[in-house]
């Protein structure tokens, strides 16, 4: 089954009929989501059998899992545009919640924005301990939503997935601030639904927590991811319990607190949206403020020294 991106499956043994997805860009350094790779995980997704057992998306980057979103469309596409491309990241990040078996994401390295949206939209995310390219011990690498750092607001439905995997109202700050965690805080967390001290096993310990939710009844598919903070039903194979009760005790106390503007209103505004109104309009809160966001001076200032600090041209 040929793929632009690499699709394959484990024919026998325990783990036999897990997929495996491999994101890569050969010729960069990093796994970036842009349009061409998400166009690429639409048609590898769309050819994994109904029948698969279950599905393992990586990286092929060891650095990295994905360093987040194309921030150059983000800076450079009109609003329409940019509302489109939004749209078909969030239909093609959905792709996965509509599957009919387990779904992880294996993370073996940074994991941001965009990448860290993808990854939430699996029912599982597996992470291992960060190592040196000599296989020694690594150093920390970084796990969170950084857009507000950058003055506009995660697009792909980050304020209401992180704030189901970890405390919601911590959750909620992180965001509303930019401020990513380390992949230990991000474990203590409890934002990892499995952890791999060893590196070298990230792919065997995804496997094994595929394998098991096979065999376990989950609720049924609705389009949403199965962990986000307006999911009732589910806590049995979850096992994070009463999400919304304390998403909406977060959403009350903040809003009380928070007076500003900015990435601020708009990362609580679309946690409100998800609570009160569903996850379609979560995501329609997301990709309206940040689509306003990006056109204020104070994101255009950020977004152009966030270029100019790593040394990007235009």
């Amino acid at each position: 089954m040929p793929t632009a991106l690499p699709l394959t499956v484990d024919e026998s043994g325990p783990f036999a009929g897990i997929y495996t997805l491999t994101l890569e860009q050969p010729g960069k350094p990093v796994v970036v989501l842009d349009q061409a790779l998400i166009r690429d995980i639409e048609t590898a997704v769309s050819r994994v059998p109904r029948s698969a057992r279950g599905l393992v998306l990586r990286s092929a980057s060891e650095r990295v899992f994905i360093a987040g979103a194309d921030l150059k469309a983000i800076q450079e596409l009109d609003d329409a545009q940019l509302d489109a491309y939004l749209v078909y990241g969030s239909r093609v990040f959905g792709m996965f919640s509509e599957l009919p078996f387990p779904t992880a994401a294996a993370i073996n390295g940074a994991a941001l924005g965009g990448g860290l949206e993808l990854a939430m939209h699996c029912d599982a995310i597996i992470a291992a301990a960060p190592r040196s390219r000599d296989g020694q011990p690594g150093k920390p690498y970084p796990v969170g939503l950084p857009e507000a750092g950058l003055k506009i607001c995660p697009g792909w439905g980050g304020t209401n997935l992180l704030a189901a995997r970890m405390e919601p109202k911590r959750a909620i700050e992180l965001t509303m601030t930019g401020t990513p965690m380390l992949v230990d805080d991000a474990r203590a967390a409890g934002v990892f639904d499995r952890f791999s001290e060893n590196a070298a096993d990230l792919m065997t310990t995804a496997k094994q927590w595929v394998a098991e939710a096979a065999g376990k009844p989950r609720p049924a598919r609705d389009g949403a991811p199965l962990n986000w903070i307006g999911r009732t039903g589910g806590e049995a194979f979850t096992g994070r319990r009463g999400v919304t009760k304390a998403a909406l005790e977060a959403l009350h106390a903040l809003t009380i607190s928070e007076s500003g503007g900015g990435s601020c209103a708009a990362v609580l505004d679309a946690v409100n949206a998800g609570l009160t109104k569903g996850w379609q309009a979560a995501l329609a809160s997301e990709r309206s403020h940040l689509i306003q966001l990006r056109n204020t001076p104070q994101g255009r200032e950020a977004i152009s020294a966030f270029f100019a600090k790593a040394g990007v041209k235009k």
